[in-house]
């Protein structure tokens, strides 16, 4: 999946920038935390390109093959994922906040987060209903798609975010902590405030910070009344109460973190017990989850609790794990980090096309999700290096144009000065 870019055929990227800690000490760009949060987005591809080959069905199309195997990593992938990524955008939010002032923040991430949901939304649920149609018509889909039997009424149905519905409960994460900010502000006074946000930031580093955000996120759970499938995103614009709660809490988790000087990396350091208990854990969960689905409330708030602490300790021992082999800076990997947000934005109607070709085929699995995985990435690769990376889109995205690095003799000249 990588292989479209080598890191020797890479540029080398100007020094970093300074990075402002919340005790006014700089240091240099937390190239691990870049790392992860791409990751977690990229992520997002390897899961959508799994659930066509779920035994128990429910996606926009499925496979002439299915694996109980995937069914597994779906459920691991999909527990953790969009909290560590919601943990890292509120980290780098209140970063950015104390470093511009809070109007430049809002206009930024009204900017780089509202306007692309605006705008890539429509046009990602248009192409995803003209692939899937498309692929009914010539023959590609093993069956008809059925239609859904609940439908949003009236321009609801318009307005389904799809995959990009994670920038809207961000936005929305974003505005309720900057007005909740000011108001905390102005009641206690900032000194008050922000030692407060301290202490909090210093009980989440603790060896049992990590039960702190797993309490929101398993009462998300309960609330939506099944443990099986992990959040539920939410389908239209309407804001939903369980991933609201357990996203905006994990938002809410980096920005405490980041109040806090070095408290991320505490909370991390013990990721050599975090990891293998997560793993441990996750086969009850996994097992609960299904059961909590038959046998009544109190499995389901097993479940639940269960899944929240197994979440988050997948989180801190994530964040750790990188921290002490990714703190150093890599080209190749600054690069995808760059390109992941272009890469995840256009990556599901070509992840399905090539999905849907593929699909009545009898290859191996594997085979297909390689080609699939293969495909996608160097079209989006390129498509970013090209159009991308040192345009006006690049800064639009990105919050700043970067050198070309597989087209850099056509890069434009402002791009390389």
């Amino acid at each position: 999946m990588r292989s479209a870019n080598r890191p020797d055929s890479l540029p080398s990227p100007p020094p970093p920038p300074p990075v402002d800690h919340p005790s006014g000490q700089t240091a240099t760009r937390l190239h691990h935390l870049d790392a992860v949060r791409a990751g977690a987005l990229l992520l997002g591809i390897v899961l959508h390109s799994l659930l066509p080959f779920m035994p128990e069905g429910g996606w926009l199309f499925t496979d002439t093959q299915s694996s109980e195997s995937l069914s597994v990593a779906t459920f691991v992938i999909h527990m953790f994922r969009m909290a560590l990524f919601m943990m890292l955008a509120g980290y780098f939010g209140r970063m950015v906040l104390h470093r511009r002032g809070a109007a430049a923040f809002v206009r930024d991430r009204l900017r780089r987060i509202g306007l692309p949901l605006l705008v890539f939304s429509p046009l990602m649920l248009v192409s995803i209903i003209a692939v899937v149609v498309a692929g009914t018509i010539l023959g590609f889909l093993p069956e008809p798609v059925a239609a859904e039997e609940e439908q949003q009424d009236g321009l609801l149905a318009l307005l389904n975010p799809v995959h990009l519905w994670f920038l809207l409960v961000l936005m929305e994460a974003i505005l309720c902590t900057v007005a909740a900010r000011a108001a905390l502000i102005r009641m206690l006074g900032a000194e008050r405030a922000a030692a407060w946000a301290e202490r909090i930031g210093s009980a989440l580093a603790a060896p049992a910070g990590v039960l702190i955000p797993a309490v929101p996120y398993a009462l998300a759970v309960a609330l939506q009344g099944t443990a099986l499938f992990g959040i539920l995103q939410p389908v239209t614009i309407l804001p939903e109460i369980s991933p609201t709660l357990a996203y905006f809490s994990a938002f809410l988790t980096g920005w405490f973190l980041h109040a806090r000087a070095g408290a991320i990396t505490r909370a991390g350091r013990r990721w050599g017990w975090q990891l293998p208990l997560a793993v441990a854990l996750t086969v009850p969960a996994l097992f609960l989850a299904g059961a909590s689905l038959v046998e009544g409330t109190g499995t389901l708030l097993a479940a639940a609790g269960l899944q929240g602490v197994t979440a988050w300790l997948w989180c801190f021992g994530l964040i750790g794990l990188a921290e002490k082999v990714l703190s150093r800076q890599s080209p190749a990997v600054r690069y995808l980090a760059d390109a992941s947000y272009w890469i995840y934005i256009l990556h599901l109607p070509l992840l399905m096309a090539v999905g849907i070709v593929l699909a009545p085929h009898g290859l191996p699995i594997l085979v297909k999700l390689l080609i699939t995985w293969m495909v996608t990435m160097v079209i989006l690769l390129l498509s970013y290096d090209l159009i991308v990376r040192s345009t006006w889109l690049g800064a639009w995205l990105n919050g700043r144009r970067h050198d070309r690095a597989i087209f850099r003799a056509t890069a434009p000249a402002e791009a390389r000065t």
